[in-house]
């Protein structure tokens, strides 16, 4: 069907989406036309245009003014017809400390995907701010942030003390203000340490209440990310995935004979990075309400020695192997930080948002399987 374009009058006002653009006004004398943009063309970002023909004829457009008797540049009259035309590219995901357990997980979960970037610390910097000032955000729309200081215990040292607030404050304040300068989506993975462990299960709307230097840190960065008008907290607990972890641990123990002490009074459930990874895929790809999430794997809580215990008999060893001792009685002697005793997570909200995480146990087994072939007797 041939396209008449409208006749306006000084009520109405055309709104151009990203990756349309407008060729003719048809104007009467004495009329004004102004333009209210929110971007600019620029050279350096031509791959991210697209263009049609004027005279394409599936388009049909009855134009005003004919087309031969109109003032066209080369440029214009070289564009393809809407058959060879190049969709317009979407805007780009970043996601940075891409080299990390998680970050590692979520190369995987969006392996293929070009509109995915992935950033190593040496390719983005979190704590230098020629990092955000060297990149063209307008070229993206949404940040998964991946990295963070996770040395718990580290942390409580002056110099931990110090990185920790570096990373997991200072430069996320940098995110969030970079993410509401430009309109953005951020991602930003949160721990059960923001909690001191008092209730046996921890729902997304608890007071904050950490106990040490890196739950500090980490209900920081929350409450940060917390003002972005569209963000993402992902809260985990018990992380495990590509790289050195508990259950990596006890697998090498198990392998070697030696028969651990292992905390038996602190709960939760073990977190998979392959599934926070399609976790935070689905919260984004369903468009799910903004806010803070928990996620883990499902199943029953367990302690660290159950933990433990499974590796060693999914290793072939015995359960009993495995000796479960108090906190107090594990940390005694040594320099550590606090940790809260429960660090369940109500999983309600994000099964609400559709989605249903696999039960610890059956991840487990999956990841000791492959585990422990890297290991020998």
């Amino acid at each position: 069907m041939p396209f008449s374009p409208p006749s306006l009058d000084p009520s109405q006002a055309i709104f151009i989406p990203r990756g349309v653009g407008n060729a003719f006004q048809t104007l009467e004398d004495t009329t004004a036309y102004t333009y209210l943009v929110n971007d600019h063309w620029s050279a350096d970002a031509q791959g991210q245009y697209t263009f049609l023909n004027l005279a394409d004829e599936t388009a049909a457009i009855e134009w005003p003014i004919p087309l031969s008797e109109a003032e066209l540049s080369d440029k214009d009259k070289a564009h393809p017809r809407l058959a060879d035309v190049v969709p317009m590219p979407p805007k780009k995901t970043l996601v940075v400390g891409a080299n990390g357990q998680l970050g590692k997980a979520l190369r995987k979960q969006y392996d293929g995907d070009t509109s995915v970037e992935f950033a190593s610390r040496s390719e983005f910097d979190l704590g230098s701010p020629d990092a955000f000032k060297d990149r063209n955000w307008k070229n993206y729309s949404t940040v998964i942030n991946a990295a963070a200081y996770t040395a718990v215990d580290a942390a409580e040292t002056s110099e931990g003390r110090e990185a920790a607030w570096a990373t997991n404050v200072t430069a996320v304040a940098q995110l969030a203000r970079t993410a509401i300068e430009h309109d953005l989506t951020l991602v930003h993975i949160s721990s059960d340490y923001v909690f001191d462990g008092a209730k046996e299960i921890h729902a997304e709307a608890e007071a904050l209440t950490p106990l040490g230097v890196y739950g500090q840190t980490k209900a920081a960065g929350d409450a940060v990310v917390s003002v972005v008008p569209r963000h993402y907290i992902v809260r985990t607990s018990w992380v495990i995935g590509e790289g050195n972890n508990f259950v990596r641990t006890m697998a090498s123990l198990a392998s070697r004979g030696v028969e651990p002490s292992v905390v038996s009074d602190q709960f939760g459930r073990l977190s998979f990075t392959e599934d926070i990874a399609a976790g935070i895929r689905h919260l984004l790809d369903t468009g799910a309400q903004y806010g803070t999430y928990n996620l883990s794997n499902d199943g029953e809580p367990q302690s660290w020695a159950d933990i433990a215990a499974d590796v060693y008999e999914l290793s072939g060893k015995s359960r009993s192997s495995v000796t479960g001792v108090s906190t107090k009685e594990y940390f005694d002697g040594k320099d550590a930080a606090p940790r809260p005793l429960n660090s369940v997570l109500d999983l309600s909200k994000i099964k609400a948002a559709g989605f249903d995480a696999p039960a610890a146990a059956v991840r487990l087994t999956e990841y000791v399987n492959s585990t422990t072939s890297g290991f020998s007797e």
